[in-house]
């Protein structure tokens, strides 16, 4: 059996290759997120953050559960490094036997890289939610990915990259 430390785009020439169809998402037949909820979402996360409030310098990602219509509960998460937040948050979600977490909103306090889009398709996650920047492979990766990404999602306001039927009015 083959098997690699890569990230999977190495010597890809398109991105569609690196996500196998039964990955891809599909949106279902009602938005995941009012456009008011997903404005809202960077507050939610910031009041939740005990040791960025203690430090300000801590990076957090939440789960914001779209059937109950909050963060759920136990599914927040720092760390001085994004990309280990959300790596506690999806550890947390496949330990609890929660995973996909295909029913709600990633939020994420910082830039969107690809390799959490990656892992957040990884975890069948539809919506990434971001007060920061993605970065052009992030966009592509989503939409090929089939996920709604979002970002600069602060001051009642937010840009959507790919996918905007995820977010109702």
């Amino acid at each position: 059996m083959f098997t690699s430390s890569s990230c999977g785009i190495c010597s890809k020439t398109d991105l569609t290759t690196a996500i196998p169809p039964e990955r891809v998402l599909r949106p279902g037949a009602v938005p995941v997120i009012s456009a008011a909820e997903l404005a809202g979402l960077p507050e939610l996360l910031r009041a939740a953050q005990p040791a960025f409030a203690a430090t300000g310098g801590l990076h957090g990602c939440a789960w914001w559960d779209g059937r109950e219509r909050r963060l759920a509960a136990g599914f927040l998460f720092e760390d001085v490094g994004r990309h280990n937040a959300l790596d506690k948050l999806l550890g947390h979600a496949l330990l609890t036997r929660r995973l996909p977490l295909s029913d709600g909103v990633l939020v994420l306090s910082g830039r969107i890289s690809f390799e959490l889009v990656q892992k957040a398709s990884a975890a069948g996650i539809p919506v990434i939610a971001a007060v920061g920047a993605p970065s052009s492979l992030a966009i592509a990766y989503a939409e090929a990915a089939g996920i709604t990404l979002c970002g600069f999602v602060r001051d009642n306001r937010f840009n959507v990259y790919t996918h905007p039927s995820r977010v109702g009015a």
